[in-house]
Formats: structure tokens, C-alpha cells, sequence
């Protein structure tokens, strides 16, 4: 299982590693800062040198508790090389901060109005929520991203802590969906998102360390896709 760099670090960029395995496309790798994907956020890209020689990686795929960087070519890579990756940081600090965003937007739906996130897309220009909220409309989504704004210029830190499962089972919803539920049955360490002060939730993603550097929300779009079905997309400025 390779050590997850990102977690540790989400700000980096660069990081040198020894690959571990090279099929048909891909390498696996004994450490990465590559995002492997997952909670509605895509996996990194960037790339990945060995001596003077580049590959591209066009992203990141989980496979037997291995993650493969998949390449355009792996020509030239075998096991026990020293390579450097480099994470294509504009498109992951863009994923960074909309799924911060995500994080303060769902915490208003369910902190303040007894809403319930079903489920989400991260993208690099945009992010969509949908949400089981009977009542809500444009004008009401309006009034959460307004709401969501506050959160966001109150400048709290956002941290990523590892609590035991005593302590994850005494904080009421931690996860907000069916799934994550489900996984906590079987978990015995849980990673989580702590927006201090406002907010705490199960997450496995990258996120900025204040809620400031998210910017300015948008809403760029609603949709009533169901009396109990209604999705609010946003942009970040």
C-alpha cells in the first residue's frame, strides 16, 4: 500500500518515489501526492520523470488496495526506479477548494435548515449538490449560498484529523450518506474533515486549510429534479 502524500500534505506539488510495479499503462508507486479519487472529487493528473525522460499521468485508478497512475506510455519504467511526480497543482487546488465549499454549503443545508446532501460533483470550474429538501428553490438556493458566503469569510481553519472509532461514534452524523454509514460499520479509524467551529464530516478528499481561500460562491444553476430531488450547481470566483 503506498503512503498517501496528499493527506499529509495537500499544498504539494512535487514529490520523488520508488515505483513498486509497471503494467500496461501504468505504475504503481511506493509513495504519492496523487489524488486517487473519490466523495465526488476526480483523481489528480500531472506527471511523472525518470532521469530526463516525462510521462504524463492522465489519472489514478484504485485496484487491490494498489493505486496505478495510469500513463499514455510506460515505455522504459521498471520496478525499483526512482522517479519524480509532479501533480497538476492548478486543477487540484480548483478541486481543493470546491470541495471545501461543498463541505460549508452541506453543513448550512443541514445545520440550519434540516436538509440532507445526496450526493455530489466536483469539477474544475464548477460543483454541483444535490439535496432531499422538499422546499427548496432558486430563491431559497440563492439564500444558502448567501449563508454559505459567511461561513466562508468567517476565515475558519479546515483540518484533516484521524479519530478512533470512540471518538467518531460520538459525534452525531459524521457521515451524511447511506455509504458512508455503511463504511463506518467496518472502520476502525475514521479521517475527517474539521471545519472548526462550524462544522465535522467523514471525508477522504483534499481541502484548503481556511475556508478564505475558497473565494466567492456563485450559483450558476438550479434544478428541480423531484419533490424530494433538488441540485444547486456553483461556481467559485
Amino acid at each position: 500500500m503506498q503512503e498517501r502524500l496528499e493527506w499529509k500534505d495537500p499544498y504539494m506539488k512535487d514529490f520523488e518515489a520508488e515505483i513498486t510495479s509497471v503494467g500496461n499503462g501504468f505504475v504503481t508507486l511506493s509513495r504519492s501526492a496523487f489524488y486517487p479519487g473519490g466523495g465526488g472529487q476526480p483523481c489528480d493528473t500531472g506527471w511523472i520523470s525518470c532521469g530526463e525522460r516525462e510521462y504524463e499521468v492522465t489519472g489514478v485508478e484504485k485496484s487491490d488496495g494498489d493505486f496505478r497512475h495510469m500513463l499514455k506510455a510506460a515505455e522504459g519504467l521498471a520496478a525499483g526506479d526512482r522517479v519524480k511526480g509532479r501533480i497538476d497543482w492548478e486543477r487540484r487546488y480548483a478541486h481543493m477548494k470546491y470541495h471545501t465549499a461543498i463541505h460549508v454549503l452541506d453543513g448550512v443545508v443541514e445545520l440550519r435548515h434540516g436538509g440532507k446532501a445526496t450526493g455530489n460533483q466536483i469539477y474544475a470550474d464548477r460543483s454541483r449538490v444535490d439535496f432531499d429538501m422538499p422546499e427548496l428553490n432558486k430563491e431559497m438556493a440563492e439564500k444558502l449560498i448567501y449563508e454559505a458566503q459567511e461561513v466562508i469569510d468567517a476565515g475558519h481553519a479546515v483540518a484533516a484529523k484521524v479519530l478512533s472509532k470512540e471518538e467518531a461514534l460520538s459525534i452525531p452524523n459524521l457521515s451524511r450518506t447511506e455509504n458512508g454509514k455503511e463504511l463506518m460499520r467496518s472502520m476502525e479509524t475514521f479521517r475527517v474533515i474539521d471545519i472548526e467551529g462550524f462544522d465535522i464530516q467523514l471525508d477522504g478528499g483534499t481541502h484548503v486549510m481556511n475556508t478564505r481561500e475558497v473565494g466567492r460562491m456563485e450559483l450558476l444553476k438550479f434544478d428541480n429534479r423531484g419533490s424530494h430531488n433538488k441540485r444547486i450547481t456553483f461556481i467559485l470566483r
